[in-house]
């Protein structure tokens, strides 16, 4: 994601927010712009918009037409897969082609700017969720194949969220089906993966490859790689061998990522990754949970109260919050979070907003989306005599769960 001027470059009087001009320049700054963009805030970019004219003789005409809009968000949608971001609203600056309150969809796209006003100001969290989206210096995507015979999951895991690029399943006789047929069936098979894991995945630029499964799947296609490529002559295809780590994992199923990224194989060579160290903060989050010993808590009610007598703080505090729940349409809820964090770095601790795209912002997911390691213990957070008026705070309370 490039900047275009400053956050005070450019003012709608009407709106007397100050606004930043982004130009998203690869798929993944599709994703930062959808966490950056939320409901109410105001929009500004280029659009497609059918326009129909009427003659003096009545007879009508339509075109379609180029032009800026600028719209104030009430929805957006992003699509995983294919990296769009459509954001929908009501106009709220007219001209030739459109009157105010009229609704339209805009679909952001490469290489083209748009304006963002936020609604509520830039709080904390909004401006590091744009520093994230204009670092320069992001670690590489790894490319992962979870399998096992017939069937294979090939993901993109970046350093914000895990995308599924393809799914690939082929029949394979059975074991008591003659070995040729079987040999064959797998050879198919491994043909199918390869195929769509470099047409999926650029490799053209070096990047780590994990390839996971239960037995000796995924080491049988490293040496199918390998092979393909010792036979061709392919040296990319060689090279892509070289670059694949093996490693084991109980299913072939997506959810196995989660082990896959824990293993030893994969933390040793990429520690310095910011999924990694966030996979390594949740196990040992999960493991003091499990440990029962008072330094770890889920759930808003319980972590707000640790963070407010300052039991977050400098000394090995860690704050954890899934971002999705700073998309909150309660600006009040929003802030009640952004409070929390602002609190964290103000005494020292750690505070970290994980991606619910991401295999550590699942996991924190299902403790309600808000966790905290404590510097020192505390107990009986959880008994609060104001839980009613906590929100969310029912998810706190239940403090039993199989993990």
């Amino acid at each position: 994601m490039q900047l275009v001027g400053s956050k005070k470059s450019q003012r709608l009087e009407e709106i007397g927010e100050g606004s930043v001009t982004l130009i998203p320049v690869e798929p993944e700054d599709m994703w930062h712009a959808n966490n950056l963009i939320g409901n109410e805030d105001v929009i500004k970019a280029h659009a497609i918009r059918k326009v129909t004219t009427e003659s003096k003789t009545g007879s009508t005409s339509s075109e379609r037409v180029h032009t800026d809009l600028t719209i104030r968000v009430t929805s957006t949608f992003f699509d995983p897969a294919a990296s769009q971001l459509h954001v929908s609203g009501t106009v709220i600056v007219e001209n030739a082609f459109v009157n105010l309150g009229q609704y339209h969809t805009l679909d952001l796209e490469l290489n083209r700017p748009f304006t963002l006003w936020k609604k509520y100001g830039w709080d904390s969290v909004a401006q590091e969720t744009l520093a994230d989206a204009l670092k320069q210096d992001r670690d590489g995507a790894v490319a992962a194949v979870v399998m096992q015979e017939g069937l294979a999951n090939i993901c993109l895991i970046t350093e914000y969220r895990t995308v599924l690029k393809q799914r690939v399943e082929s029949t394979i006789p059975k074991k008591r089906s003659s070995r040729s047929d079987q040999d064959s069936g797998l050879k198919r098979f491994f043909d199918k993966v390869l195929s769509a894991l470099t047409q999926s995945i650029d490799f053209s630029d070096p990047r780590p490859l994990l390839l996971a499964s239960p037995g000796f799947v995924a080491a049988d296609f490293k040496k199918h790689i390998a092979d393909q490529g010792a036979r061709t002559t392919n040296k990319d295809m060689m090279a892509i061998a070289k670059q694949a780590t093996v490693v084991h994992s109980s299913t072939g199923h997506l959810h196995s990522l989660n082990e896959v990224l824990k293993s030893s194989e994969v933390t040793s060579t990429m520690k310095d990754m910011k999924f990694a160290r966030e996979t390594k903060i949740m196990d040992d989050l999960i493991d003091r949970i499990r440990k029962d010993d008072g330094r770890a808590w889920y759930g808003t009610v319980p972590v707000e109260k640790a963070v407010k007598e300052g039991a977050v703080g400098r000394g090995g505090g860690v704050l954890l919050v899934n971002n999705s729940l700073f998309r909150s349409q309660d600006i009040a809820t929003r802030r009640r979070y952004v409070s929390m964090v602002d609190k964290v770095k103000e005494d020292g601790g750690d505070a970290r907003i994980l991606s619910s795209d991401h295999e550590s912002g699942q996991r924190l997911d299902v403790l309600g989306g808000i966790a905290a390691v404590l510097t020192y213990p505390l107990h009986d957070l959880a008994e609060d005599d104001d839980e009613d008026d906590a929100g969310d705070g029912e998810e706190a309370e239940g403090q039993e769960m199989i993990i």
